[in-house]
């Protein structure tokens, strides 16, 4: 069996802290994830330098740790989200083709079928369609820029999606997106798409408010 190169441990390692498996000030440690993977430390280091400069790791004085959550930061990236998600709807409402069409509406029917996901799987299953929708817009530099911005919310402390009805919401919400783009009704899908955007920050602020009583 073929060795592990450093961006296979990158990817891995990344899926692994998109899936909670590690938490905010969790330590990252060459020697440990050397042994896991049976590499050397080279390609576990060369990985684990990718995931700091994309900002998911910070230096210490004893190593790279898991990036603890920045409430600030993660508004911000509400924000930009907002906007370049709306951008992605109307340029996708205008460019997509029948197999984008096919994805996105398979992949809110298959979402809708799930029976009370976790919240990993709600998280995953989600950010999913969202990059089916960016992948729709046939634009790779707009593409670019959300995924950057999602691996910014990576740590945020659980998923707004398993807050009430917000997951059955959320589906609902999904399906109206994806039936605008099928009608190139553009104005329309940008509208919707930023509406659930603002939901999902207005909830994610609540959520911090409450941590800090």
């Amino acid at each position: 069996m073929a060795k592990l190169d450093s961006d296979s441990i990158h990817a891995q390692l990344k899926d692994n802290l998109l899936h909670g498996a590690f938490q905010p000030g969790d330590a990252l440690r060459e020697v440990a994830l050397a042994e896991r993977f049976g590499v050397s430390r080279t390609p576990v280091r060369e990985a684990l330098t990718r995931l700091l400069h994309e900002g998911l790791l910070e230096r210490r004085a004893r190593g790279l740790f898991v990036k603890e959550i920045d409430p600030e930061q993660i508004m911000q990236v509400y924000d930009l989200r907002i906007n370049l998600e709306g951008q992605a709807a109307q340029e996708a409402a205008s460019a997509r083709t029948e197999v984008d069409l096919a994805r996105l509406q398979g992949l809110v029917d298959r979402d809708r079928a799930l029976n009370d996901p976790d919240d990993a799987t709600r998280l995953s299953t989600n950010i999913e369609f969202h990059r089916a929708l960016w992948r729709a817009a046939h634009n790779p530099v707009l593409e670019d820029l959300l995924e950057r911005l999602a691996t910014h919310q990576i740590h945020a402390p659980s998923s707004t999606l398993s807050v009430g009805t917000r997951w059955v919401d959320s589906l609902g919400e999904h399906q109206s997106i994806v039936d605008r783009i099928r009608d190139r009704d553009a104005a329309k899908a940008r509208e919707l798409i930023q509406k659930h955007m603002a939901t999902a920050k207005s909830m994610r602020l609540k959520m911090f408010a409450n941590l800090m009583h």
